[in-house]
Parts: structure tokens; sequence; C-alpha cells
């Protein structure tokens, strides 16, 4: 069911669940009597954090404005007795409150995900990170929201000197705005959770990768090869290396940490415990794909080999803090790499 506001907005229902939406069942699947808002719940992350919550027994609302997210994301939950799906916008405080009701925790993963955009718009970013995340914290103020779940970046650590990263780094020095704009949303949502005796957790994961993304380097090479498959070009001088995630390791991870977190406000790495370079990226990608002889053109990038003003050249995370609550990665980088261009690739193919 479609509701169009008088503004022009439209509010998108699960027929199932909307009847009962102001007086939802007690009974749970084995999990908890508590409801979850997930904003940004259709795009990459939020998708699968919302089915992966479903499963676990959650009733989850979602707020997503599917201006990167879409609808087919949630395909396998949109006739769930538990989920309802708003489509609306953060930075409207109205959607917000309709989408808080009867809700006890948030996950905030709504944002503009693009850190390679956010040079030529940064009012673009501000508005969609920062000031979104206060309207939303503004609403939470007086609502039942009892705990906070905000999906932050490694972006916030910028060129660190310490390698693997903790979370206690310092001092924090963002090399872009899409990364500045995560460290400034940490901090309001820090700031309100003291203030208004609110639980915060502060996730910062590092390149996630999986089907239902729509950017990353894994997505670019797959595009370019269907292209030109004789030529891909890689951005940057090839040495860049990182930590790459799989989906699921990374859904495994923020729900570990908000169940398990006991202080006022917890900050949790997610990453791999590993790295590749783009150049090894690369050959996995052309290996999945099954071409050959593929030339490798090097743009030589920007300021000592980035891919791009604002790209951390070399990223990995400490996850110990995560470990010690009993999380385990299973794919390492490579791994998680070559399942995920698997799993675009058939997404990418005409069935």
């Amino acid at each position: 069911m479609v509701e169009v506001r008088k503004d022009g907005s439209q509010i998108l229902y699960n027929t199932t669940r909307h009847a009962a939406f102001h007086a939802l069942k007690k009974e749970r699947i084995g999990g908890f009597d508590i409801d979850i808002l997930v904003t940004g719940g259709a795009g990459f992350i939020g998708s699968h954090l919302a089915e992966a919550l479903i499963k676990k027994g959650y009733s989850v609302n979602i707020l997503d404005n599917l201006s990167s997210g879409h609808k087919r994301n949630l395909s396998g939950v949109l006739d769930n007795q538990y989920l309802n799906l708003l489509v609306g916008d953060c930075r409207s405080s109205t959607d917000i409150k309709e989408a808080l009701k009867k809700v006890h925790a948030v996950f905030h993963f709504a944002a503009n995900p693009e850190v390679r955009l956010e040079l030529a718009d940064p009012k673009k970013c501000y508005k969609q990170n920062i000031e979104a995340t206060y309207i939303l914290l503004q609403r939470t103020r007086k609502s039942n929201v009892e705990s906070i779940v905000f999906a932050s970046s490694s972006t916030i650590y910028g060129d660190a000197v310490t390698i693997p990263t903790p979370e206690d780094y310092g001092p924090l020095k963002p090399i872009s705005v899409y990364g500045a704009s995560k460290l400034a949303c940490e901090a309001l949502v820090s700031s309100y959770c003291y203030s208004f005796k609110k639980k915060g957790i502060i996730v910062r994961p590092a390149n996630i990768v999986g089907p239902r993304a729509t950017h990353g380097v894994i997505l670019d090479f797959i595009r370019k090869l269907k292209t030109n498959p004789s030529e891909l070009e890689i951005l940057g001088d090839g040495t860049q290396t990182k930590s790459y995630l799989y989906i699921d390791d990374c859904i495994d991870a923020i729900i570990k940490a908000y169940e398990s977190a006991e202080e006022p406000v917890t900050i949790c790495n997610i990453g791999s415990e590993d790295q590749t370079n783009v150049t090894e990226l690369a050959n996995i990608v052309i290996e999945e794909m099954g071409l050959k002889d593929v030339k490798f053109k090097f743009s030589g990038g920007v300021e000592g080999g980035r891919g791009w003003i604002g790209d951390v050249k070399n990223m990995l995370l400490d996850v110990s803090k995560l470990k010690s609550l009993g999380w385990k990665q299973k794919l390492n980088s490579k791994e998680a790499v070559r399942q995920a261009t698997t799993d675009l690739i058939r997404e990418l193919t005409p069935h």
C-alpha cells in the first residue's frame, strides 16, 4: 500500500504489517520483544542487516528514501510480518517521528555512501550525513529509544601511522570530507547518548564487500572489464593495500557489538585481519570473469599513488575488541573479494 502525503512524499507499507503497526505483536520467533529502526535499510549493508535482525527474531522498521537503496534488496523479507518499510527521508522530522513508533533501538545506516564524490559537493555530504544524524538524534531524545547503533567508517582515522589501527588511536585526522562527516556524527551520537541517557554503539567498518553493493573497486573493475575485456584501468599506482570484509561477517559483527555493549558508548572496529593490494584484487576479478591477458593501465594516482584525493592508501584495523566479544571472520580479504566478485557478476548478468 502506498500513502501519498500532501507534500508529495510517499509511504510504502508492507500490507500484511500495516494493520498491526500500532499494535505490534508481542510474540517473537526466538528473539527479543523489541522493535528496531534501520535507517538506510534498503541499501547495501542496511538490507543485509534488516534480514539478519528479522531472522534473529527482531521486529524491524526501515526508513529509506531509496536514493541509493532499492526495494529489490528486501525482496526476501518484504512480505514478512516483522518488517515495515517507510519510504521517507532522515532529514524529515515527520518521517523520523513516524518511523520511531514502537521502536526501542535505532541502527543508523543512512548516509551518502560514496567517498569519492564528496569532494565535488561537500554540502551534500554535510546534509545527508551530519544534518540527517542531528535531526534523527533530536527525535530520539523524547522517544522510547534506548540504544543507537551508528555506522561510522574506517575513514575517520585518515592516514593512521599505527597499523593495525585500534579504536583508541589518535589524533584522528580524516583526509576526506566523507571521513570528516562520519567523525562529526560520532561526536554527535556520543554527546546525545551521554546527555540524554541512551546507549550508543559506534561501529567503524572498513571496505565491506558483497552482493547488492552499488559502488566500490570490485564493481568498478567488473564494469570496466565488461566494457573492455582486454585492458583494465586501475586508479592509483597499484600498491594501495587494504582489508576487505565480506558482508555476512560484517553483519555478524554489527549484531554482536549491539548485543554485547555494556558501556554508555561503545566504539568497535569492523574489518578483516589481513590485507590485499589493488593489483592482487584486480587479478582475482579477472580470474572470476574468466578473462586472460588483460593489460593493466595504472593512472598513477594523486599524492603518492592514491586512487583519488581522500583515498587512504594503507588500511588495516585492529579488531581485537570485536574478537573479545566472540566474533570471528569466516572469509579473509582475498576470499571475501573472490566471493563478492562472484556475487556481483551474477547480479549484473541478465536473467
